[in-house]
């Protein structure tokens, strides 16, 4: 069963759903990757939000950036945002994923930032895995070296 749900608006968005896979997979943490668009496949995204074992949600789109929002819109779990550089040198994404609306939050990372999405999630996880929390620790740990 998956912890984490990885949700790209596009295929093209996969460059940046490897570097949170990557960190994931080097935690241990066990997570499913789908390409579903909030404006080409709602219905779609509807259904993976709904029916998923995740614990976290990180949604990766560019332009609108309308997913992350789709995804807080439909769950009370965390979402994280990773806002594209699609147009705009990202910018339009990163302020749809800031920017939203009172009472619908969502996590917001540096545009194209996988990895710290993934290591956000990872840290939101360890807050109820002690052996996550462990690893995690020895992880920030060796970055102080």
């Amino acid at each position: 069963m998956e912890k984490v749900l990885i949700l790209a608006g596009s295929k093209s968005d996969e460059e940046i759903a490897k570097q949170a896979m990557d960190v994931l997979n080097a935690f241990g943490v066990a997570y499913r990757y789908e390409v579903a668009s909030a404006h080409r496949n709602p219905e779609k995204v509807d259904r993976l939000v709904r029916e998923t074992s995740a614990q976290v949600f990180i949604a990766i789109a560019g332009m609108s950036a309308a997913l992350p929002g789709v995804v807080a819109a439909r769950t009370a779990k965390p979402v994280i945002g990773v806002p594209v550089n699609a147009s705009l040198q990202g910018l339009d994404a990163l302020m749809s994923v800031a920017q939203m609306p009172p009472n619908v939050p969502v996590a917001a990372v540096g545009i194209g930032m996988g990895k710290n999405a993934a290591l956000l999630a990872v840290q939101i996880l360890a807050l109820n895995d002690a052996a996550l929390s462990s690893r995690l620790l020895e992880f920030k740990e060796k970055l102080k070296a």
